[in-house]
């Protein structure tokens, strides 16, 4: 499971550094892709696969479907990690959750988030004003 938060810098050759302690969960081979809310969204193989499952069992007469599927996997990149831990973003990823500097990586379940630190905190406050009724919606689905 990945959790917490952590700030890291990306660089001039758009490399970004992953937390040590999530590096051998998300493997030298993950994919990277385009996630909601303007941030990127990284899964080890496993989880992709079991996402991708999911995702090819969608109707293709569903409009909604077939623009999430093209959303979705037009933006993945296989990524590796580098010897020092770091990600080479790919650019359309990068320009796509504004990442220029500072950044903010969430693990977030089976997943990280890799958000752009001024975005992140725009978010986070907004969600913040509503969280105990995000909290109370959540309900419904048992939690």
């Amino acid at each position: 499971m990945f959790m917490g938060e952590y700030h890291h810098n990306i660089d001039a050759k758009g490399r970004l550094i992953i937390p040590v302690k999530w590096r051998e969960r998300l493997g030298e081979h993950f994919v990277l892709t385009r996630g909601l809310d303007q941030c990127l969204f990284g899964y080890p193989l496993e989880e992709w696969q079991v996402l991708e499952e999911k995702l090819k069992a969608l109707p293709l007469t569903k409009k909604d479907a077939r623009a999430f599927m093209r959303f979705f996997f037009s933006g993945a990149n296989d990524c590796e990690l580098d010897k020092q831990g770091r990600v080479n973003i790919p650019s359309t990823l990068s320009n796509y959750a504004r990442l220029e500097k500072e950044c903010v990586i969430l693990g977030v379940s089976n997943r990280i988030e890799i958000w752009s630190k001024p975005l992140w905190e725009d978010y986070f406050i907004k969600s913040e004003e509503s969280f105990s009724e995000i909290a109370e919606n959540m309900i419904d689905f048992d939690i």
